[in-house]
């Protein structure tokens, strides 16, 4: 115990680094990620090959390589904005391809009749979707949109490797101070945890009221 009641502070400021930059890289997924399925359906091919595309590239690169190219990279185009801010960029838009191919997949199990109805109403593409398609399709994505922000919120442990502060990060002032590495990782999991049980459980309380019933 001595090492997180010597050390409470640390954890919590890496704790809270954590749980920031999961929401807000959540956040920023879930908005290109409804969007990227959007335009993977869409009638207009340019935005259908847009949006595969953005999904083949992510997918297909590891995470580390994207944020060395956020990190390295944008600032040799002028943007310059706080490892923070790169952090979540790198790992909305990483996971962003996941959470569009599960929407995606969504999509698809709405009875193309659905769409049809709502053409015949006069309602253009982003109408029907929006209105028509994405409230059906998001009931049965729930639980593979919930797996996805676990997944992202331990990603999120590559960001202590690019200045930010995360909760994995404080293993590297504990170690230096000292303490038991085991110890160390011990209290590190134990705040990994909690994060992905509390996205869990919302996930879970969000299928109950909302999701198909199995």
């Amino acid at each position: 115990m001595d090492v997180l009641t010597h050390n409470f502070s640390l954890y919590g400021e890496g704790f809270l680094g954590t749980v920031e930059l999961t929401v807000y890289a959540s956040l920023l997924a879930l908005a290109l990620g409804v969007l990227m399925a959007g335009f993977r359906v869409a009638p207009v091919a340019p935005l259908r090959v847009f949006g595969t595309a953005w999904v083949t590239v992510l997918r297909n690169t590891p995470l580390t390589l994207l944020f060395f190219a956020v990190m390295l990279g944008l600032p040799r185009f002028g943007l310059v904005l706080p490892f923070f801010t790169f952090a979540v960029l790198a790992l909305g838009c990483y996971t962003s391809a996941f959470i569009c191919e599960a929407v995606r997949s969504g999509i698809n199990t709405v009875p193309l009749g659905q769409g049809e109805a709502a053409r015949s109403l006069g309602m253009n593409f982003p109408q029907t979707l929006g209105s028509v398609v994405l409230p059906q399709a998001f009931r049965t994505v729930i639980p593979p949109i919930g797996s996805t922000l676990i997944a992202l919120a331990k990603n999120s442990a590559i960001a202590g490797s690019f200045s930010v502060t995360e909760l994995l990060g404080t293993y590297k002032p504990l170690n230096e101070r000292g303490y038991s590495v085991i110890w160390t990782f011990v209290w590190i999991a134990l705040g990994y945890l909690i994060i992905t049980l509390a996205i869990s459980a919302l996930f879970h309380v969000l299928e109950r009221r909302w999701g198909v019933p199995r």
